[in-house]
C-alpha cells in the first residue's frame, strides 16, 4: 500500500498507508487524520479537502481538472501546489507521497 505523510500546518506529521485506488482524502479520513472534513464524501463539491502537493510530487500527481480548479476557487489560500486530496488517486507510484494541510484546516 501507497504511504502518505499528511503534515498539518503545525508541523505535525501522520503517516499512513492508503490502500491504492483510494483517494487521499479517504486515507486520511480512514485514518483519524485531522483538517481533512471532506463535508461532500469525495464528489469534488467542496474545498474542505485541500491539501498542498508537496513540490516533489507536482508531477506525479497530475494537474487539477476544471471542476477541481473551479472548487479551488472555495478553498482559501490556494497555491500553485493546491489540490483536493479527493482527487488524488493512491497508487503505488505515490509511495512516499507528501501532503500539507493549510493553516485554516484544522
Amino acid at each position: 500500500m501507497p504511504a502518505v505523510t499528511y503534515i498539518e500546518h503545525d508541523g505535525t506529521e501522520h503517516a499512513v498507508e492508503v490502500k491504492a485506488g483510494l483517494s487521499v482524502m479517504e486515507g486520511a479520513i480512514r485514518n483519524n487524520v485531522p483538517g481533512i472534513d471532506a463535508d461532500c464524501g469525495g464528489a469534488c463539491a467542496c474545498a474542505t479537502c485541500h491539501v498542498y502537493v508537496d513540490e516533489a510530487w507536482l508531477e506525479k500527481t497530475g494537474k487539477p481538472s476544471a471542476m477541481e480548479e473551479s472548487m479551488l476557487d472555495f478553498a482559501e489560500n490556494v497555491e500553485p501546489n493546491s489540490r483536493l486530496s479527493c482527487q488524488i488517486r493512491a497508487t503505488d507510484a505515490l509511495d512516499g507521497l507528501v501532503v500539507r494541510l493549510p493553516e485554516n484546516q484544522h
